[in-house]
């Protein structure tokens, strides 16, 4: 909503009423969708249910596609759209950690929120993992901080690293993920799996 605020549009109280609403919305949407199971969560990593890939992949281009348009518009500058600064070392650990409780816990960091908010306890066990974790990565910091900002890489977009335009890099991106869906789709039938 920052383009809102900065605009005056909208106050800061309302832009904060209004991503409290978005956020009970993802969540019903979550839930509704069945993501607050572990088992269909660790689906995608098995190949019997690969609808969360799909969902996510159809967000982040849905997401991509909606912010060339408004910059093809003039409606955004992609200029002000905060991206997180790269520290290559530590993303990929980062990732591979992530990974790996994800593929462990059956959850993500908001689908173990949204199973914990109906009363399931590997939700609210996976919770606390994570905020373990962040207790141990905050206390120990500066024995890894050297690492943690290791090979910094600014803040590239795709595009720029490619070296593509922004429109070229999205059409890649649905030529992949058509791929990915038909490989989700081939996986599902190859390995599948009772009701769970």
């Amino acid at each position: 909503m920052g383009p809102l605020i900065s605009n005056g549009i909208i106050s800061q109280n309302t832009n904060f009423f209004i991503a409290f609403l978005i956020g009970i919305a993802f969540g019903f949407i979550l839930e509704a969708s069945g993501f607050s199971s572990s088992r269909k969560l660790a689906g995608v990593f098995y190949g019997y249910d690969t609808v969360v890939l799909k969902v996510f992949f159809t967000a982040a281009l849905t997401g991509m596609l909606g912010l060339l348009f408004l910059s093809l518009f003039n409606w955004i500058d992609l200029d002000l759209v905060y991206i997180n600064p790269t520290y290559l070392y530590s993303t990929i650990v980062g990732g591979m950690i992530m990974g790996a409780g994800f593929i462990m816990g059956g959850y993500c960091p908001g689908t173990s929120f949204c199973a914990a908010s109906i009363g399931k306890i590997d939700g609210m066990f996976f919770i606390g993992g994570m905020f373990l974790g962040i207790f141990i990565f905050a206390e120990g910091y500066p024995l890894w901080e050297g690492f943690y900002k290791a090979k910094f890489m600014g803040i590239p977009t795709l595009s720029q690293v490619l070296g593509l335009k922004d429109g070229i890099v999205v059409l890649g991106m649905i030529i992949v993920a058509m791929g990915m869906f038909w490989v989700g789709e081939w996986a599902e039938t190859k390995f599948p799996r009772e009701e769970y």
